[in-house]
């Protein structure tokens, strides 16, 4: 009889894990605060050799960001995930632009629909068009994906998938990788 209770119980939380809306979420956050730590993966300098053109800023090359703590988002308009994560990354990039700088790369989108996406969710996070070929590292193979990169290059982040950017646990996570 215990025994049946005991499986009971765990096929609700199993249950209640798997199909009440963010729990799994909130568990991820409170158990593992990174989704994905890839300690071994450094970005080199051939990596970083990406010219940008500027959409709300001026145009660069990703190689100016090399030293520093980089938010490096690839997106698009077009995409709904995407779009599902921008608020949450406007409230990170308001709250912490002054310690990791943000790169958010437009793909597969033309210049006009990102500037009317911006311009009509007033959303002031830089974001770029990649002007040259990225490198298969970096490349992403589904939209969102985010890296977190360190001032060496490290990826210490890797997230193939929506977020909420704007947890206690990412903030806390960006304060340590820049002391």
């Amino acid at each position: 009889m215990k025994k049946n209770i005991v499986y009971i119980v765990l096929i609700v939380v199993i249950g209640i894990i798997a199909f009440v809306p963010g729990v799994k979420d909130f568990l991820k956050d409170q158990f593992f605060p990174i989704a994905t730590i890839e300690n071994a993966v450094t970005v080199s300098e051939e990596d970083y050799n990406i010219d940008l053109q500027g959409i709300n800023v001026p145009s660069t090359n990703l190689k100016n960001f090399k030293d520093k703590p980089v938010f490096l988002n690839f997106w698009g308009t077009w995409c709904p995930p995407c779009r599902k994560e921008w608020p949450s990354i406007q409230k990170l990039y308001d709250s912490r632009k002054g310690n990791v700088d943000f790169v958010l790369i437009a793909m597969n989108d033309e210049e006009a629909a990102v500037r009317k996406f911006l311009q009509e969710n007033n959303y002031t996070v830089p974001v770029y068009i990649a002007q040259s070929p990225i490198s298969e590292k970096l490349l992403p193979k589904v939209f969102p994906t985010t890296f977190l990169l360190d001032k060496t290059g490290r990826i210490l982040i890797k997230e193939d998938a929506y977020r909420d950017w704007n947890t206690e646990s990412t903030h806390q996570f960006i304060d340590n990788i820049i002391k």
